[in-house]
């Protein structure tokens, strides 16, 4: 990020009576803070060395919270064992700010910075995005809102989604897209971007999270994704606007083999049961949906049958109808018939009996239904009538038994079509 802002301008009048670690023990953000209520997110700005931009986008971060973020916040800046005036300009943003703490830590690392942080926090709802603003700070809203709504257990943004719009060069989209796929071959992760600068998560969970999330730099956010993912805790991830920043220091060659040993690493530890997944998802993991009723186990061998007791009856009774008319009407008609009045009494049955529809809400709307899926049996038995006609056999045991088996077919079908269109979303009077 371009700036022409130097250390003399951003340290210009930083005098002040009251020693410098003062201010870092008032603004450090712990669960026993005194002296003011804990905010609903708390938004970590990791640094190293950033004393040329920190200045210049925490204020713009601040006044984007301020304007349009609707709830409480403060911005942690976690610096990471800088080694120019990172940190005192930092504690001078601090008392210029009242939303604004500082935490310092005497090792580097991203991962070591954010864990840091959200494990002292007392906010309802952590995140974190890198000090450049390359994620456009629209998004901040959208990412964080599952959380506090509970919707959600964790949000991250997603530069590789439909919806984000990315301005980058070629070699780190491949890199990214490469680094993702890996991913999904290696971990099994269904996660679209593990390595945006642009994550959030409900503070009860990551205190049970992120004491087993090993590394302290790069693979620190896949690390986090991926055991999440395994407990099964929902993900909502944002699409952004995302502009890289050129003058990103980050070792591509370095952060790469880092991340390979951190996948081989978490991948082993999953295999060998090391990670304690099946205890958190216990824990931590959403309770199971509760099946319809036609999704509780054994009801559908109940309803098969139901539908085959009833089936029997009605092929019997159109057999039966099918004989009586066939001297009088003739084939086609009897069949038609037949196969009418069966009908309308199979849908009746198979309404209060199989399906466990009572009462007279949309009686009619499913016999209907139930006519049309007459109509496509119709279709199957008339045709095969036909056929067996066009071939010269007029035998009526022969006639009977394919109406018998054309009529089995049907009836399959049938069982199929009520199951899943007439029936399929039942009415309130079901039981």
């Amino acid at each position: 990020m371009t700036t022409t802002a130097t250390t003399d301008d951003v340290l210009e009048n930083d005098a002040t009576d009251e020693p410098a670690n003062q201010v870092y023990e008032r603004f450090v953000p712990l669960p026993t803070h005194v002296g003011a209520s804990a905010p609903v997110l708390d938004l970590v700005i990791p640094v190293y060395n950033e004393q040329i931009d920190l200045a210049p986008c925490l204020r713009r971060l601040h006044g984007h919270l301020s304007s349009s973020f609707p709830y409480s916040f403060r911005l942690t800046i976690a610096d990471n064992a800088s080694t120019d005036a990172t940190h005192a300009i930092a504690v001078r943003l601090a008392r210029e700010l009242p939303e604004v703490a500082v935490v310092h830590l005497a090792e580097k690392g991203r991962g070591r910075a954010v864990r840091t942080v959200w494990l002292a926090s007392d906010a309802v709802v952590l995140a974190y995005t890198d000090v450049d603003l390359s994620t456009d700070l629209n998004a901040l809203l959208p990412l964080v809102a599952p959380l506090i709504s509970g919707h959600s257990y964790l949000a991250v943004g997603t530069r590789l989604a439909r919806g984000s719009r990315v301005v980058r060069g070629t070699k780190r989209e491949l890199i990214s897209r490469g680094y993702n796929l890996l991913l999904r071959g290696t971990l099994s992760a269904r996660f679209s971007d593990a390595q945006c600068g642009f994550k959030g998560i409900r503070s009860d969970v990551a205190r049970r999270l992120l004491p087993l999330v090993e590394d302290t730099g790069w693979f620190f956010d896949t690390e986090l994704l991926v055991l999440a993912e395994r407990v099964g805790l929902r993900m909502h991830e944002v699409p952004v606007d995302w502009v890289d920043d050129p003058d990103s220091r980050v070792d591509i060659v370095s952060t790469a083999l880092a991340d390979l040993r951190g996948i081989a690493r978490v991948g082993r530890a999953l295999a060998r049961g090391r990670l304690p997944v099946g205890d958190l998802r216990a824990q931590l993991g959403r309770a199971p949906l509760q099946p319809r009723g036609d999704d509780v186990p054994g009801a559908l061998t109940r309803e098969l049958v139901r539908f085959a007791a009833v089936g029997v009856a009605s092929t019997l009774a159109y057999l039966a109808l099918f004989v009586l008319l066939q001297p009088g009407l003739g084939g086609q008609a009897a069949n038609l018939l037949a196969l009418l009045v069966t009908a309308v009494a199979n849908t009746s049955a198979n309404r209060r009996f199989t399906f466990g529809v009572r009462g007279g809400a949309k009686r009619a709307t499913h016999q209907v239904q139930g006519l049309l899926v007459f109509g496509v049996g119709l279709g199957l038995t008339s045709g095969s009538l036909a056929l067996l006609h066009a071939s010269g056999v007029t035998a009526r045991t022969t006639e009977a038994l394919v109406l018998v088996t054309a009529n089995l077919l049907a009836t399959l079908l049938r069982f199929l079509l009520l199951r899943t269109w007439v029936f399929g979303r039942r009415s309130s009077t079901a039981q």
